[in-house]
């Protein structure tokens, strides 16, 4: 299991239960936090900041997401029980700013959490012309596991699910998703 502060991860089927303390970490409200981004060249790449802020620190962000009523539909996916598919889930995401709503909604799908990985934020990116999509992960420096101690259930659900949502969303054309770790690429 994976625990993002601010929101829970779930990979189902990899751990056991949460405790009383995990629960209150995935009933605490988070908003996140967006911030727009284009390169200086003649193309500009869609770059986009994320990560999840608790709603209380941000109360301008969250009255701007709360009047927001332009929601568009798209499908996420999730790794199974067993951790050999991926479930569709179809869900509602802010029509201005759909990809980086989704990768959200992946990391943040309600679950079991094993508190152990503990997730600061993420940043999305899309290069306009190859349509690569780069998932920029951030770890909290405190966090009790790292990325590459993932099992392979836990990768499967982390990564593939990731990689299944941006892929398989034909709207977004775009043809790979590589991952990285504060910039740095993540070798699996």
């Amino acid at each position: 299991m994976v625990l993002l502060s601010g929101g829970l991860l779930a990979l189902g089927g990899c751990m056991t239960a949460p405790n009383s303390t995990q629960q209150s970490l995935m009933q605490s409200p988070t908003v996140p936090t967006v911030v727009a981004q284009t390169s200086t060249g003649a193309t500009p790449a869609a770059a986009i900041a994320t990560s999840p802020t608790p709603a209380a620190t941000s109360p301008a962000i969250s009255a701007n997401a709360q009047s927001d009523t332009h929601t568009t539909t798209v499908t996420i996916y999730k790794a199974d029980d067993q951790c050999l598919n991926y479930v569709p889930q179809q869900v509602q995401v802010p029509a201005d700013r759909p990809i980086e709503a989704a990768v959200g909604k992946v990391l943040g799908i309600e679950g079991n959490g094993a508190g152990e990985f503990d997730m600061a934020g993420y940043r999305v990116s899309v290069n306009e012309q190859t349509r690569v999509a780069t998932v920029d992960l951030r770890m909290n420096p405190a966090s009790k596991r790292g990325l590459v101690s993932l099992s392979v259930c836990e990768q499967f659900a982390l990564f593939g699910s990731l990689r299944e949502t941006l892929i398989k969303n034909p709207q977004w054309q775009i043809k790979t998703v590589r991952f990285t770790e504060r910039g740095q690429e993540i070798v699996l």
